[in-house]
């Protein structure tokens, strides 16, 4: 159900194009949002279409009955509009498959899409379908596209509202390098606000509308930006190709820039190493709580060592053991759990999951050992990425450092670039871009004098390394 505001946005997008002959694709075409918005732009944009054939695939009886009624009156009220309409109640991917594994691409000149967002089990009906014409997707959405381009005319072009997720992280990295092969990126909008576009349907990470042409030579890309689907603040700037998709970058992320100037990551020799060269690893923490059931205890007792969730983590403490907590604060130390521990020592840990009504996306915090003298080693639960060395503890300065850099401003804004959803991956802290290790322990000595610096003061300093 895409609002009419979000439709026409999207619609406009559409440019002038070789075609005076129109086949619309609109896969879940719902109520026919997308397609009658894409009707409008056509009589009233210079380039008017001498006949439009639209295929509109909607599984939904009940909306299939309002899709009818709407491209009827829609021809009512525009008898002089050349228009065709076939609604399609088949299954979008198993109906793409067949005609591709046909040979019978190039079927549409235009494609407009707010597809489904369910993810996929890799076991599916449709995951095997996906795989007999090339195709790993994991959520339907990231599905419909890819099939939506494989039919896609050559010149033709794409509209699609997504997820911001496919930007960045291994499950997306078919679908990204996919999107490149098969088309060139003109335009990509970001909802600012992910807590205020589409607010009725509590969406938690930011979706994009992105604007695809088939087999394009790639030039500029135009980056609009709005605070919400209201467009009132609508603003946009054009980026060369190589701000957006890294040349090196073998996993073919997705950044979206949103000022003309360069960020302090992106222009600073100063941070320039990554963590390989630093020889510090980051991991996501290894204890899945409810896998080890008969190994955790609510509190720490004899033949236990802590078992640090995101929730120890206050005001850059660890207040260990939280009493009258719904989380266990300890894990047994044995055989079996040894191998899913951490020894004792300094470590940088950031949350995976950030709310989204908070300020920075990553929020990064030190395990100082100090916390459980007598313990022997942590265990670090499946909701922390942990900072170490071979799965040791890291010098406590570089601890430290690594911390107050990670929480900066300059370090949330390129994180934001590539990242639009609530979730930090180890994948993601990867790509950053970091000081040296003799950086990295200046800063965390810095860091550990007020023992609690405010923003400000870490802006401040980082900026003073540059």
């Amino acid at each position: 159900m895409t609002p009419a505001i979000v439709a026409r946005f999207m619609a406009s997008l559409f440019t002038q194009s070789r075609f005076n002959h129109c086949s619309l694709l609109d896969a879940g075409a719902g109520i026919g949002s997308l397609s009658t918005a894409f009707l409008e732009r056509t009589t009233t944009a210079n380039h008017k279409l001498n006949r439009i054939e639209i295929k509109a695939y909607e599984v939904d009886k009940n909306l299939r009955e309002q899709l009818e009624n709407v491209f009827a009156c829609y021809e009512i009220l525009h008898p002089n509009q050349n228009i065709a309409v076939r609604i399609l109640e088949d299954d979008f991917i198993e109906s793409a498959v067949n005609l591709i594994l046909s040979n019978k691409k190039g079927l549409f000149t235009h494609t407009i899409l707010n597809p489904p967002y369910k993810k996929i089990s890799s076991d599916s009906y449709h995951r095997q379908m996906l795989r007999q014409v090339g195709v790993e997707a994991v959520n339907l959405y990231s599905a419909f596209v890819a099939l939506a381009l494989e039919l896609l005319e050559e010149d033709g072009q794409l509209v699609a509202i997504i997820p911001r997720s496919f930007c960045n992280g291994t499950y997306y990295q078919h679908f990204r390098r996919l999107i490149l092969q098969k088309s060139s990126i003109r335009q990509i909008h970001l909802f600012d606000a992910r807590n205020k576009a589409f607010r009725d349907d509590n969406v938690l990470q930011e979706n994009v509308i992105i604007h695809l042409e088939k087999s394009k030579i790639q030039g500029d890309v135009i980056v609009s930006t709005s605070t919400d689907d209201s467009f009132s603040d609508l603003a946009s700037h054009s980026y060369s190709f190589d701000r957006i998709v890294r040349e090196d970058d073998n996993e073919r992320f997705i950044y979206i820039p949103t000022s003309t100037e360069f960020c302090l990551l992106e222009s600073s020799s100063t941070f320039n190493k990554s963590l390989s060269d630093l020889f510090i690893e980051v991991s996501t923490g290894p204890v899945v709580d409810f896998r080890v059931k008969e190994h955790i205890r609510q509190m720490p007792e004899p033949g236990t060592v802590p078992l640090l969730y995101p929730g120890h983590f206050v005001d850059n403490s660890i207040e260990f053991p939280k009493i009258n907590w719904k989380k266990p604060n300890a894990i047994s130390f044995n055989r079996s759990t040894e191998k899913w521990l951490y020894p004792k020592g300094f470590y940088a840990v950031v949350r995976r999951f950030s709310a989204k009504e908070q300020k920075r996306r990553i929020h990064a915090s030190v395990v100082n050992p100090d916390f459980s003298p007598e313990s022997i080693a942590f265990g670090f639960e499946n909701h922390l990425n942990v900072f170490h060395f071979g799965k040791k503890g890291i010098p406590e300065d570089a601890a430290y450092g690594l911390a107050a850099y990670l929480n900066s401003t300059p370090v949330d804004q390129y994180f934001r670039r590539f990242n639009g959803h609530t979730q930090v991956n180890a994948a993601d802290l990867r790509k950053l871009k970091y000081p040296d290790l003799t950086v990295l322990k200046n800063l965390g000595v810095w860091a550990k004098e007020p023992g609690n610096p405010s923003q400000e003061m870490i802006d401040e300093k980082l900026i003073a390394l540059i």
